[in-house]
């Protein structure tokens, strides 16, 4: 019977994000917050008598040679040849796409941290979890975070990671209806890059003293992506309303935090119908956080 694996690939919402300077190579220096929340894709793995790797899901806009998935899962495979000189079965990898493109929230970059985590189980490749953090660098800045697996405070170009306690909440999401390429955000002319440097106990000492998530720095993205973007500002504008609002990433999606699920439920009620609106829990860490040691985390 061939193997079969489904695992969950969670979101996860910017509170911050500061564009602190650029690297001379052009990758932007960055602070950040991610956390993870409970709402993202779901991927199928089912193990091939052959040594190919497929994405059997057809997913608009995205070919499957370009996909991060088949990327990260071709990458992951010629490690474990190199490290025992065997080619670990292909896979057939199926996808539940939840998440918005373009919407700043890590579907892509989750999608191929999960792949990671699975597959490195699958096929016992027995990498750890920082050289998978490191395996997963060059296809995504964010796939670190989300094999780290726990709310971190982020450096460098996103990979310097620490573990951060934030309170537990409820968020209210809009997605705006619009995708923001990602690249036309960074390089634009009106981005500030220059943003003073916090130190993580800035942001714990700030959580301490309001008890809530609300108000610490900005996104620096976000007044490039609401001027290019004017969906953007509107939904900022509308869930601004009550809250803290702020877009997630480079957009378009923006949320807000709540104290509880009640007070998210009665925002998310009066959402405008042109938009979509869900609500999400805050997540302390990945639901697949365990899976170095075996595939417990994933529901076979």
């Amino acid at each position: 019977m061939r193997q079969l694996l489904n695992c969950p690939a969670p979101a996860k919402l910017n509170l911050f994000l500061h564009v602190t300077g650029r690297r001379p190579d052009g990758y932007h220096l960055l602070q950040t917050v991610f956390q993870l929340i409970d709402r993202g894709d779901v991927l199928h793995f089912t193990l091939r008598d052959d040594d190919a790797i497929r994405r059997v899901t057809d997913v608009p806009g995205v070919p499957e040679e370009q996909d991060l998935i088949v990327r990260a899962a071709r990458l992951l495979q010629a490690e474990a040849v190199r490290r025992t000189g065997r080619t670990p079965p292909g896979v057939d990898i199926a996808i539940d796409k939840i998440l918005p493109m373009g919407g700043g929230l890590g579907g892509g970059s989750s999608d191929a941290a999960t792949t990671l985590l699975a597959l490195n189980a699958l096929w016992q490749a027995g990498l750890s979890r920082q050289e998978l953090m490191d395996l997963g660098l060059p296809l995504g800045a964010d796939i670190p975070f989300f094999v780290f697996g726990r709310t971190a405070f982020a450096e460098g170009v996103g990979e310097a990671l620490q573990a951060v306690e934030v309170p537990d909440c409820w968020y209210v999401v809009i997605e705006p209806g619009v995708a923001v390429p990602t690249a036309k955000i960074f390089t634009s002319e009106h981005l500030t890059r220059n943003t003073p440097l916090v130190i993580m106990s800035d942001f714990s000492s700030y959580l301490a003293k309001r008890n809530g998530l609300q108000g610490f720095g900005r996104n620096d993205l976000q007044q490039v992506a609401t001027r290019l973007f004017p969906p953007v500002a509107e939904a900022v504008e509308w869930l601004g309303g009550y809250g803290d609002a702020r877009m997630t990433g480079s957009g378009a999606c923006v949320f807000c935090a709540f104290d509880s699920e009640e007070q998210a439920d009665a925002v998310l009620a009066k959402v405008p119908g042109a938009w979509t609106g869900w609500k999400a829990k805050a997540l302390r860490h990945h639901p697949l956080l365990d899976m170095l040691p075996g595939t417990e985390s994933c529901e076979a």
